[in-house]
């Protein structure tokens, strides 16, 4: 299992020295100047949503909070609206209580202040890919959902979400334009193919893939 970790800071050499502790330390280390680069780097890594791709590695971000263009709370959220998941620890020349606050609004596991001792950093990243490593299982069964859902034909997909929306199947039926029959053989292909064992299991992977606006049908 790889441990990435990534440098995104506009110091040169600030990043020159965290990456060269990192790599001491046998992590995988990247550093990038700038938030749109970190971006591109995690896309051409670890897969262009940034989650599947980590099913098989632990990764956390060492990130400046003070940056020319995405500021360390802009690449926080960036990371959240492609649900990443990757823990982030802030580091800043300028530590305040309200920046300490908003870090931590952003879900930062650590707020660093520069200078900061080795040991303090490294502990940080220990700590974070620790984090990020008890979060592989749940990543690997979602990596897994959305494949099986990616198997289904778009009829299926359709059965999926009027069978998760409570409909019976005369209704399922009526709203597909088949007979009973069909619409019972479309159901069963449905649970046979995403793992379902009962209609709350299908009803729990639908949430995990945030297919929840067919339940209002």
């Amino acid at each position: 299992m790889e441990q990435r970790v990534f440098v995104v800071d506009d110091d040169d050499a600030v990043r020159a020295s965290v990456l060269n502790l990192l790599a001491a330390e046998g992590y995988d280390a990247h550093g990038y100047a700038a938030g749109a680069a970190f971006f591109d780097g995690l896309s051409a890594m670890l897969g262009a949503d940034g989650g599947d791709g980590r099913i098989d590695n632990t990764a956390c971000l060492i990130c400046d909070m003070k940056m020319p263009g995405l500021g360390g709370l802009d690449v926080a959220a960036e990371l959240a609206r492609r649900g990443a998941g990757i823990p982030i620890i802030f580091m800043t020349g300028f530590g305040s209580i309200p920046m300490t606050v908003q870090a931590m609004k952003a879900g930062a596991m650590e707020f660093l202040t520069k200078p900061v001792a080795p040991e303090t950093l490294l502990r940080a990243v220990r700590d974070a890919l620790a984090a990020d490593a008890a979060s592989l299982a749940p990543r690997r069964e979602l990596a897994g959902l959305r494949r099986r859902h990616a198997s289904l034909t778009p009829r299926e997909r359709e059965t999926l979400e009027l069978v998760i929306g409570g409909l019976l199947n005369k209704q399922v039926a009526d709203a597909l334009g088949v007979s009973e029959i069909m619409a019972k053989t479309h159901k069963r292909k449905v649970m046979e193919k995403m793992g379902a064992r009962s209609l709350p299991d299908l009803v729990r992977y639908a949430e995990r893939l945030q297919i929840v606006q067919a339940r209002s049908r």
